[in-house]
């Protein structure tokens, strides 16, 4: 990969990955460290990588940094000191997207990943089971039952718009 494919990589995919990171951590700072990291490392090893290859070299990068950084977090954790005033708004697009993120967070963190690179940014099993290194068949019993747990959640009534 020449630097110029490097910086094609950059602005091509830089938001993607991003929306995937901070979806999955649903904190904008460690999204954009995890982000930053995954392309200094990209940057560092970008002889090694065919441009064709790219975007799940990427993806993979970004996916274990992301795994690493959880796994440090849960190390240390912090209790806040502080309480901040939630507000409710009474707008349905509010509350769908608070009920969707209410579902996405109650999954765990492999199945979470799965489905927003399935149905959030669109990559095959084939492709999702390169970058987390799941096997395909994995990616989709996994996915499988990470949709029924939305399912669930979501047909509650006290869920239901």
């Amino acid at each position: 990969m020449t630097e110029r494919e490097y910086n094609e990589c950059v602005t091509d995919y830089a938001d993607n990955v991003y929306r995937f990171i901070v979806k999955n951590l649903r904190h904008e700072e460690d999204a954009r460290d995890v982000v930053q990291s995954s392309f200094e490392k990209l940057w560092r090893n970008r002889h090694e990588v065919e441009n064709a290859k790219c975007k799940s070299y990427l993806f993979t990068i970004a996916y274990h940094q992301m795994i690493d950084h959880i796994r440090k977090m849960k190390k240390v954790s912090l209790r806040s000191e502080f309480n901040e005033e939630i507000k409710i708004y009474d707008r349905p697009a509010q509350n769908l997207k608070k009920v969707l993120d209410e579902a996405l967070a109650r999954l765990s963190e492999t199945q979470r990943s799965l489905v927003l690179l399935k149905d959030y940014e669109g990559y095959s099993y084939e492709e999702i089971g390169k970058i987390t290194g799941l096997n395909e068949s994995q990616v989709k019993v996994y996915l499988h039952r990470a949709r029924i747990q939305l399912k669930n959640y979501l047909v509650k009534p006290e869920n239901v718009l």
